[in-house]
């Protein structure tokens, strides 16, 4: 169960994983002429130092490892043409190109201390999260270093938030607005976008705009320049920076779904079925143990260790088999269920479908099927999807056909889309709406689908 789990590069790493910790496994092709067919003889403990193999079918091991019997069902690729290696984004760090700006400033070596410490406290956004009266007391304890708020207040205004990129080291999202403007050329949107923020910060984040042309007294385009100034400044400009060594997500799909000839062709990701063996030492150890004449106590324990280690070699490939098996016949009840989707892509053929449907249909427990659907991606004509997307509860609409839950949220993010963002339709307006286009659904399940969906409520989708 737990290699089901596992998509396709953290299979890899156990896989490498086992390997190492178990020396009577081997991976690549081997001469099948290495292995003798004629060991057929066990042994057995029989409490002397002169023992009988009379305990262990060394055929049951080593017969068919060579060639694993998953290993020829067809594929129409296969593992060469994969690029196993993960990319790495190259550069120095975010934080380290924050130190290495200080280097430009002529401060003293106490000022870099205290300099140094504020930006290692900046986290990922590029914000300082702390209270400075927290990091006077830190300073103290951890560095000895004795200093003031207004010491590190003038530090944090003078060189920090004067770093690249710009932005960095505001406290919060107010203050992180308004450092950008201020280093921008000066006009009359950017003053105004600057009034704005700094004596009308609430009203402008709820986008009470009646309230900001009265206080201002100015007119709607004035207000709109205002706001397209600030709409273009960067709330989070930690993200921004590209000289990070993160490692770059890489999705590796677990399966492939192709069209071929008018029909769904699935495949499953070469890497998820190595080629695995037992090691040829190991067997060429068994063979001279078996034609050995004398077989002392050491002989009998280490046999006796080959054995633990064959038999842990022969489970681990046996799970794999397993493993292999569930991933295919889950997948391809998702894709014999979801056909029509698959065909053409039209995301309105999607079906309701539950993991106890797949469940059913495989005759396998639920939470095998969730282990499969929460963690594995398939590469589709329309692109790569994760597989627990294609889930979803059923309604009914007006006709009483059971729709997919998924269908009635595009159309929410649909209609939301075509709104008039003047005036943008509250959830009321919008559960009438779907009602006229035959789904039937309350106030509150638009509330339910429309947060899931990311979407804010009317009030914030305003625009003047």
């Amino acid at each position: 169960m737990k290699l089901i789990q596992l998509p396709t590069q953290a299979f890899e790493e156990r896989l490498k994983q086992e390997i190492e910790e178990n020396p009577a496994l081997d991976t690549g092709k081997e001469d099948s002429d290495a292995f003798d067919d004629s060991l057929n003889n066990e042994y057995e403990d029989d409490g002397r130092d002169q023992i009988d193999t009379e305990d262990i079918n060394i055929d049951e091991y080593l017969s068919d490892d060579e060639i694993p019997s998953y290993k020829t069902q067809t594929n129409n690729y296969s593992s060469d043409e994969e690029d196993k290696q993960i990319p790495y984004a190259a550069g120095t760090t975010f934080h380290q190109s924050l130190k290495n700006q200080l280097n430009t400033f002529r401060i003293s070596e106490e000022e870099r201390l205290i300099a140094e410490f504020l930006v290692g406290s900046i986290d990922d956004s590029g914000y300082l999260r702390r209270e400075i009266i927290d990091l006077v007391d830190d300073l103290a304890f951890t560095q000895n270093i004795y200093t003031t708020e207004e010491q590190v207040k003038k530090l944090l205004k003078d060189v920090v938030q004067t770093m690249d990129p710009v932005g960095v080291g505001a406290r919060n999202l107010k203050e992180c607005l308004i450092i950008q403007l201020t280093l921008k050329k000066e006009s009359k949107s950017r003053n105004l976008a600057i009034d704005i923020l700094e004596k009308t910060f609430d009203q402008f984040v709820k986008k009470h705009y009646k309230k900001l042309l009265e206080k201002f007294n100015i007119s709607e385009e004035e207000l709109k320049e205002a706001i397209s100034e600030i709409s273009r400044l960067n709330p989070k400009p930690g993200n921004s920076y590209a000289g990070s060594s993160r490692i770059a997500e890489q999705i590796v799909p677990d399966f492939t779904i192709r069209i071929l000839d008018g029909k769904l062709d699935l495949t499953l990701n070469a890497r998820n079925a190595p080629e695995l063996h037992v090691s040829r030492a190991y067997n060429n150890m068994l063979k001279g143990y078996q034609e050995s004449s004398e077989k002392t106590k050491s002989q009998k324990d280490a046999i006796l260790f080959i054995k633990q280690k064959l038999d842990a070699a022969k489970w681990f490939i046996d799970a794999i088999k397993q493993r292999q098996h569930t991933l295919l016949i889950t997948m391809n009840s998702i894709m014999d269920y979801q056909y029509d989707y698959f065909l053409t892509g039209d995301e309105r053929k999607l079906k309701p479908m539950i993991l106890k449907d797949i469940a059913d249909r495989i005759k396998m427990d639920v939470s095998t099927v969730s282990r499969v659907a929460n963690s594995k991606y398939v590469s589709t004509p329309y692109g790569t999807k994760l597989i627990k997307e294609f889930f979803s509860e059923s309604m009914k609409n007006i006709q009483g056909e059971d729709v997919s839950t998924r269908e009635i949220k595009n159309i929410l993010e649909s209609v939301i889309g075509e709104e008039n963002k003047k005036k943008p339709l509250t959830d009321e307006k919008l559960s009438v709406l779907l009602k006229e286009k035959g789904y039937p659904i309350a106030r509150r399940t638009v509330a339910k689908y429309r947060e899931q969906l990311d979407i804010p409520v009317a009030r914030l989708r305003k625009e003047i």
